[in-house]
C-alpha cells in the first residue's frame, strides 16, 4: 500500500481552510498533519474535511494559540496526546494505522509543534526560549520516541529549527537567531539520535543543496533573496529507511493567496 503524508503548519486552519482544500484535491494524501490550528476542538471545521474525504481526524487544540491535527482517509487504531514541559498547550497528537485500514504491520505516527523559542535566544531572560530548551529535552528523553528494530514509526511537524548550514539562508548571519543557534541545532540533531529516526529530507537531498520550508511574513517579497528556513520536518524509524518512494516540499503554496508562511511537505512511502 502506497501512503502519502503531508505536514503543513497552516496558522489557522479555520483561516485558511479554503488553502487547505484547495491543497487536498490537488495532492490528494492520504494524511495531513497540520501545526497551529489555532481553534478548539469543537470550532474545527470537521464537515469540509469530510467532504473532501477525511472522515478519520484527531484534534489537539485550544482557542487562538497552537494546536495539532491528524485528518486521514483511512481510519486509526488508536489516538494519544502526550504533553511536555508540564504545559497544556496543545503541541503532540500521534495516532496509529493497522488492520482498519488495511495496513499489515502498526505504523505510529506523531504530528509535534515545537514552541517557537521568542526571539532572544538566552533561557535567562526569555522563558519562550527555555521553554523550547526544555521540550526539546524531553522529546530526546521521551521512550516512545525512540522507535527500535521492526517499528514502523512516523515524526513530523513544525519542530522550529532549521539544523543544518543549508537549512537557512545564510547560517553565518542565522547563527544568533532563534530556531538556528547552536544551542537548538544540537538539541534537534540529540532528539534525532536518541530515536535512531530518519531525516527524510537531508536522506533524500545532499546536504550541500539549500532546502527551505518557511519564509517570514517581514519580507514584502518572500521570493527577492529566498531568505528561508527549513522548519518542517519528516522523520521515519529506521524500519522504514526503504520504505520512502517520494519527498517533495510545495514552495509554490508560498504564493497563495493569503498564505501561511510555512508551505505543505509530503513524503510517499510503501507501507
Amino acid at each position: 500500500m502506497r501512503l502519502s503524508l503531508t505536514t503543513w503548519n497552516i496558522n489557522s486552519v479555520r483561516l485558511r481552510i479554503d488553502l487547505v482544500a484547495k491543497f487536498l484535491k490537488s495532492a490528494r494524501p492520504e494524511v495531513l498533519c497540520l501545526q497551529e490550528t489555532k481553534c478548539i476542538d469543537d470550532a474545527f471545521p470537521l464537515k469540509r474535511f469530510k467532504r473532501l474525504g477525511y472522515e478519520h481526524i484527531a484534534l489537539n487544540g485550544q482557542k487562538g494559540y497552537h494546536g495539532v491535527a491528524i485528518v486521514s482517509k483511512i481510519p486509526f487504531e488508536s489516538k494519544d496526546i502526550r504533553t511536555f514541559c508540564d504545559k497544556v498547550d496543545s503541541r503532540h497528537i500521534s495516532v496509529s494505522f493497522g488492520d482498519k485500514a488495511g495496513i499489515a504491520r502498526p505504523l505510529v505516527l506523531h504530528n509535534f509543534y515545537v514552541p517557537a523559542g521568542g526571539d532572544i535566544p538566552d533561557p535567562l531572560v526569555n522563558e519562550k526560549f527555555d521553554h523550547k530548551l526544555r521540550f526539546l529535552d524531553e522529546m530526546t528523553a521521551c521512550e516512545p520516541l525512540h522507535p527500535r528494530g521492526e517499528d514502523r514509526h512516523i515524526l513530523v511537524g513544525d519542530l522550529n529549527v532549521a539544523p543544518h548550514e543549508n537549512d537557512v539562508w545564510s547560517h553565518k548571519q542565522l547563527l544568533k537567531v532563534v530556531s538556528h543557534t547552536p544551542v537548538e541545532t544540537e538539541k534537534l540533531k540529540a532528539a534525532l539520535e536518541a530515536g535512531e529516526w530518519i531525516d527524510v529530507a537531508r536522506d533524500r537531498i545532499p546536504m550541500s543543496e539549500k532546502v527551505y520550508t518557511w519564509w517570514s511574513y517581514r519580507s514584502a517579497d518572500w521570493t527577492v533573496g529566498d531568505r528561508g528556513r527549513r522548519l518542517d520536518h519528516i522523520w521515519v524509524s529506521r524500519a522504514l529507511k526503504d520504505a520512502v518512494q517520494d519527498f517533495r516540499i510545495l514552495r509554490d503554496a508560498r504564493s497563495w493567496e493569503r498564505p501561511s508562511d510555512h508551505v505543505p511537505v509530503t513524503v510517499t512511502l510503501e507501507v
